[in-house]
């Protein structure tokens, strides 16, 4: 329960991105609307008998809770109940009513005058999302894969048969059209979720395309090596990593084309020391980062990223004393970077993640960070890998 003391300082410090303040006789579709927003942030509270400049007015309305109950149920798609509590004598001998709500599982929408409305919250104010944020929305509640929408103007001769061939007939060890049999083709990518009555699928394009870049142009991977410890103009490398996620393998399974991983794996070995000692008369080379770490990492970066914001690649930096993989977007589904350091499994673009798992990428255990980062660095030089969402990313940091 909130004490009067606790209650008044929520209100000294004004509305903010969880605080909203409003008088208890307000229509029940503006207070459905506060509560839509909060639910689909990260929850919030309605303080009922406030008014916007902090004065403490009271509530009036007779059978209060059962009115704000009722608008939760009949305004807001789907329904949702608050924690609903009274603070008596706040002020003046006038009572206070708080409406809480959590962050939603759904993504709730105003129901009123027979539409649905949605609302986010944004500092002080609740406002109706973008298209782009209301899909991203969808996307971090797990209704909507970015994945699996078609490419506009992409068809299936803008995928690598080669690599799909590979990937189909090698790794995943079925049978596969002839390439004259296009019928057969189309049916193979549709069951598989590379493609859609519409198209190719933005997961298609990303694994398998001849030139993904020429449709996503976030698709690949920035990369800088610096001289330093900081960002700095007189770079020792920059380099644009673009093209299909896999490798292309030949019959004895030797890599003869490199895909986006094997070329940050190179980047990384380009602009990194090598020591080297000697070991019962053996040179042995001891990179400054171990493979299997880097590869998780990689891999991660390009599998969890959010390819619904477009306007940004993902960052490699290579520093003297680290190494930075900065990710676009949230992590998706709830998942915290402390949830992930005990191998917390969630996947926001899971048709990636079962095909980079295919070719071996990936642990089948879901426990790659843990074992194969954390535990790898640890082992490899004592050092411990930072995992930080900062607001829309997600950096991870190898220490030297």
């Amino acid at each position: 329960m909130t004490s009067k003391t606790e209650l008044l300082e929520i209100i000294r410090n004004g509305e903010n991105s969880g605080i909203e303040f409003k008088r208890d006789v307000v229509a029940n579709h503006d207070l459905a609307k506060e509560l839509v927003a909060f639910s689909n942030l990260r929850g919030g509270i309605v303080l009922l008998g406030v008014e916007d400049d902090g004065s403490v007015s009271g509530i009036t309305r007779q059978n209060l809770e059962e009115w704000v109950m009722t608008t939760c149920r009949d305004k807001i798609r789907p329904g949702i109940i608050p924690f609903f509590e009274v603070v008596r004598n706040v002020e003046g001998g006038r009572d206070v009513a708080l409406v809480r709500v959590t962050p939603g599982l759904d993504v709730h929408s105003l129901w009123h005058n027979n539409r649905n409305f949605y609302y986010v919250r944004v500092g002080t104010q609740s406002r109706e999302p973008s298209p782009e944020e209301l899909s991203r929305l969808f996307q971090q509640r797990g209704f909507y894969r970015a994945e699996l929408r078609p490419v506009s103007g992409a068809a299936p001769a803008d995928l690598d048969r080669r690599r799909l061939r590979d990937y189909f007939g090698r790794i995943r060890q079925q049978e596969v059209p002839d390439d004259a049999d296009e019928d057969g083709w189309a049916t193979l990518l549709f069951n598989t979720e590379l493609m859609t009555e519409e198209g190719v699928t933005v997961a298609a394009i990303l694994l398998f395309g001849r030139t993904p870049n020429r449709f996503l142009a976030h698709a690949g991977i920035d990369a800088a090596a610096f001289p330093g410890t900081e960002k700095d103009y007189a770079a020792k490398e920059r380099s644009a990593l673009r093209g299909p996620m896999t490798p292309l393998f030949d019959a004895s399974g030797e890599v003869v084309e490199n895909g986006v991983v094997e070329q940050a794996l190179e980047f990384i070995r380009r602009n990194t020391p090598v020591t080297a000692t000697l070991e019962e008369g053996r040179r042995v080379e001891k990179f400054v980062y171990p493979a299997e770490a880097l590869r998780e990492a990689i891999v991660n970066a390009l599998i969890h990223r959010d390819y619904l914001l477009s306007s940004t690649d993902i960052e490699l930096s290579v520093y003297a004393d680290r190494l930075e993989i900065i990710s676009p977007g949230r992590l998706p589904n709830g998942i915290t970077a402390d949830r992930m350091r005990t191998g917390c499994r969630a996947s926001r673009n899971q048709l990636l993640k079962d095909v980079m798992r295919d070719y071996s990428y990936l642990e089948h255990m879901g426990m790659g960070i843990p074992r194969k980062i954390i535990r790898g660095m640890q082992t490899h030089n004592n050092t411990t890998p930072e995992l930080v969402e900062d607001g829309e990313q997600f950096i991870l940091r190898l220490f030297g």
